[in-house]
Formats: C-alpha cells, structure tokens, sequence
C-alpha cells in the first residue's frame, strides 16, 4: 500500500467533488426560498449540499497536509533561488501571492471581474426566486399553524378544514408547516398554498374587502421583487402607488425591481419600502 499514492488520489477525488458542490452552492437558490419550496438537487437539499462541501473540504485539506509532508523535498525546490538558497519570496511566490491579494481586493471592493462572479450567481438565485417564490416572511416554513394563521390573517379553522379537504394529515394547530409538508410528501410553499387559496375563496364567498396593509419590515427578497409582484401580494393598486410615488419623486415601471427602481433614482431599497409604507398608511387614515 503505497500512502503517498493514496494521498495524492484522495486529494484529486477530493478536489473534483469540492468543484461539484462549489458549482452547487453557486446557483443554489437563497436559503429562504430553497425551504420554502423545499428543493431539492440529486435528491438532497440545500443543507445537505453545504454538508459534503464542507466535509470534502476538511478531507482535501487533511490530505493536503499529507501531500505538503510527502512532497516537502518538491515544495523546497521551487523556494530555492539560483544559489540554492530556500527563499520564501521567489519570482513565483510574490505572482502568487500578488494574484490571491488581487482577487481578494477586488471581491472587498467589488469590481469586475470578481464583482462579476458574484452578480451571476446573485442573477441565478433572483431567477430562482421568481420560479419557486418567496415565504410570506423569514422562516415561514418554521411556524405552527396556529401562528401562520395569525401572521397572515387566516382564519385557523378554515385552514384546517381546507388541508383536512386536501388529505393533508397533520396533528393539530402546533404542528408546523414544515413537518406537515415533509409528512405529505409537499414543500411548505405547497402546504401554504392550500390554507392561502381556501381563505381568497371563502373571502369571496362573504363578500368581504380584502385588506389593504404593507408590513412594518421588508419581506424576505423585497429587492429582488419587482414593483407590480410587491403589490400584488399586499392587494395594492399598482396605479395608485405609482402614482403617489411619482408624488415624492419615485419614478418606477411594473416590470422593475425594487433595486432596479433603487438605482435609477439614486435612493435606498429601504427608502422605497418606507414610502410605499407610508402611501398604505395614508390611504388606511382616510
């Protein structure tokens, strides 16, 4: 058996897989939205993934260590100048050197290319999250029923009725959304689903007026939304809000982002949330 055979396979096995799960967690989607719609890659989950990256990671450095102690004589020789003379900074090492500080600054500062890197894989999650979609808030898939209900305003027998109607078994009102949807074989977002258009229907039925409020705080992805999906999922009037928002200088189109909108008229996403914030509370005081 020959260890220095062994660590140098390990190291490539090793290295190969770490590129697999880099690419991965590249365009896996955000958290929030890879659980809430509970997806999934070759059969495992986004913390699965980050699992073996990590692991694969600590396996590639232990034989890197290995690789150092059984190549020590190669390693020297590359330090060693025309004299024979080990020196730490050769020609070789400070280009090294001066590229890994290079892409490190150039992340810190984000300008391309590494700004570019991460503006693909941010644009591969945001397309992520418009084709599964976002929680109704941070960790959604984490509340009992009972507090889903009260978060979002539905009635929690109703909810119950319609996931009962849909053969959704679940124990009762403490359970939460995740263990109900793992339990059934659906993603929380599904489960979601079920008790959100049970309680549109039977709002419809009683002829109420659908509410008109915008939360305290940002929902999760709020940047990435675009104006119209922001208020559609309040039961906003685009008009009206473009309208007011033309009022105080915010210019926008349905089709924009909330940080595209942010960019072309030189504010903050926040600034543009609490606007919309206080257009909804003006309109709720008349």
């Amino acid at each position: 058996m020959n260890i220095r055979k062994i660590t140098s396979m390990t190291m490539l096995v090793s290295f190969v897989l770490l590129v697999l799960t880099s690419i991965i967690l590249y365009i896996v989607p955000h958290g929030r939205v890879a659980y809430w719609a509970d997806w999934h890659l070759f059969g495992m989950s986004k913390t699965q993934w980050a699992n073996q990256h990590i692991n694969l990671g600590f396996l590639f450095l232990f034989a890197g260590f290995f690789h150092i102690f059984y190549n020590w004589r190669p390693i020297t020789a590359y330090m060693k100048n025309k004299s024979k003379q080990i020196k730490v900074f050769t020609p070789s090492m400070n280009i090294a050197l001066f590229l890994t500080v290079i892409v490190g600054i150039g992340t810190w500062f984000e300008v391309p290319p590494m700004s570019t890197v991460l503006n693909f894989s941010e644009s591969l999650k945001d397309a992520s999250s418009a084709k599964y979609g976002e929680p109704p808030y941070g960790h959604a898939e984490l509340s009992s029923l009972k507090l889903l209900c009260k978060k979002q305003g539905f009635d929690l027998e109703q909810a119950m009725d319609a996931l009962k109607k849909e053969n959704i078994a679940f124990k009762d009102e403490k359970e939460i959304l995740a263990s109900i949807a793992k339990n059934n074989n659906k993603s929380p977002q599904q489960v979601f689903a079920i008790i959100k258009a049970a309680s549109v229907k039977a709002a419809a039925k009683s002829g109420k007026v659908v509410d008109v409020s915008f939360p305290d705080f940002p929902m999760p992805g709020f940047g990435n939304k675009t104006i119209a999906a922001v208020c559609s999922e309040n039961n906003l009037m685009f008009r009206e809000i473009k309208r007011e928002l033309a009022d105080v200088g915010i210019k926008v189109k349905a089709e924009m982002t909330i940080k595209e909108i942010s960019a072309e008229n030189g504010i903050e996403p926040m600034a543009i949330f609490e606007a919309i914030h206080g257009i909804v509370n003006a309109m709720q005081s008349k």
